[in-house]
């Protein structure tokens, strides 16, 4: 008898795990992913930088400032788009800003990558898709931060 109740016991907790979940609010799995997905693409770029025994200091020095560079931008621009579409009142120099950076920080590593004379094409490669991926997680991590903290703000 103390089977059949603990087996009640664990599908009334599971039904209460999938119930804190409020209407908007991404999945924890859709989070993970997220997070996961920024951690890999910064981790790969950055040590991809550490272990680059061509590259001079200020090489790496450049590519590391493009890289935060462009995960400010991203997230800023993500805020901006997003304010502006809930009706949150945002400058239009602010949002333009937000724009100029992203293609600005895109713009850099693009230039720095086709001028790197010491990089093979797989290496530029390389860069070039970690930076991207790490981009586009930080955007994504933006979001749902946001839609969480606006689902349970509903309530």
């Amino acid at each position: 008898m103390e089977r059949q109740d603990e087996g009640l016991l664990n599908k009334e907790s599971d039904v209460k795990i999938k119930e804190e979940r409020r209407e908007g609010e991404p999945t924890s799995a859709f989070k993970g992913a997220s997070w996961a997905a920024l951690l890999i693409g910064v981790a790969a770029y950055l040590i991809g930088l550490f272990n680059a025994e061509a590259m001079q200091l200020n090489e790496k020095g450049y590519y590391f400032a493009v890289l935060v560079f462009g995960l400010y931008a991203a997230v800023s621009l993500q805020k901006a788009v997003r304010d502006k579409d809930e009706g949150v009142p945002v400058t239009s120099i602010y949002y333009g800003i937000s724009w100029l950076a992203l293609i600005i920080a895109i713009a850099l590593i693009g230039i720095g990558l086709f001028n790197a004379g010491s990089m093979v094409l797989s290496e530029k490669g390389f860069y070039g898709m970690a930076f991207v991926l790490s981009i586009f997680a930080a955007i994504t991590v933006q979001k749902n931060i946001r839609d969480t903290q606006k689902a349970r703000e509903r309530d």
